[in-house]
């Protein structure tokens, strides 16, 4: 007689779903490490949010039995939360420094473009209006003022005699004089060099060329300190019929040139 025996069989152990965890993990670390970089604030939040969905989800399946890495799915979770904080940080620190940039930037092209005058009249004389200097010429003995607070004046013109071998001058024109005076009104040594004088003649506009000799054409040399004057003589010919001399006064690079109208004849 034989019995037939079966053996019960051995329950087959579960199998342990843990990729989630270990995935949350490793993009936790590397969006943590690029949150350190205020620049891949980007990188760092895609990272951390992946991280932290994947960390969240494997932390369900280690509660269901179906993962048994809590350590590692709940670190992936708090790394990629991390990555996410950084991110944020990152963010605000780059659009500052960008920001900041900007503000600079702008800051720097206001400094370097021409500064615009405005008209102040000294002894009430001329046009005082606050377009003159600007869009209007100004009249003899009126003051532009800049931003900067320089000051240039330019006087009303007067009769000159060229020298014997004075350059600039036309046999049958007549030659005037004007003195053109820059007072430094700022904080800061206002340089010379570049000070230009010119002008035109007649209802025409002719160019009125300017004459050298020995007394006038030096023009404007050296600076002027915060607080001090400088004078320059300066000589133009003009047709003799002319009755108007327009001159023009350049201070430099960084300033717009403005205009006097001055009665000649």
């Amino acid at each position: 007689m034989s019995y037939d025996t079966q053996l019960p069989h051995a329950p087959t152990p579960a199998v342990m779903r843990n990729g989630l965890g270990t995935a949350a993990l490793i993009l936790g670390i590397i969006g943590t490490l690029s949150g350190l970089i205020p620049l891949f604030f980007w990188l760092a939040g895609i990272l951390g949010l992946i991280a932290l969905i994947l960390g969240l989800v494997g932390k369900g399946r280690v509660k269901r039995g179906e993962a048994n890495n809590k350590g590692v799915t709940l670190t992936g979770a708090i790394l990629g939360l991390a990555a996410l904080v950084l991110s944020v940080v990152g963010a605000v620190i780059t659009f500052t420094a960008v920001s900041d940039a900007v503000d600079e930037i702008d800051k720097a092209i206001k400094d370097s473009a021409p500064k615009d005058p405005s008209s102040k009249s000294p002894a009430g004389k001329g046009d005082a209006g606050g377009a003159a200097g600007k869009d209007k010429p100004l009249a003899a003995g009126d003051t532009v003022v800049y931003d900067d607070d320089l000051k240039v004046t330019v006087t009303e013109a007067k009769t000159y005699s060229p020298g014997e071998f004075a350059m600039g001058h036309t046999k049958g024109n007549k030659a005037y004089q004007v003195t053109v005076t820059i007072e430094n009104g700022g904080k800061k040594k206002f340089d010379t060099a570049l000070v230009t004088a010119q002008a035109r003649a007649g209802k025409d506009g002719a160019t009125a060329e300017q004459i050298f000799d020995d007394k006038v054409g030096s023009g404007f040399s050296g600076t002027v300190l915060p607080g001090k004057k400088a004078t320059a003589t300066f000589a133009f010919d003009a047709p003799a019929a002319a009755k108007d001399l327009t001159v023009e006064v350049g201070p430099g690079l960084d300033y717009n040139a403005s205009q006097w109208d001055l009665k000649i004849g």
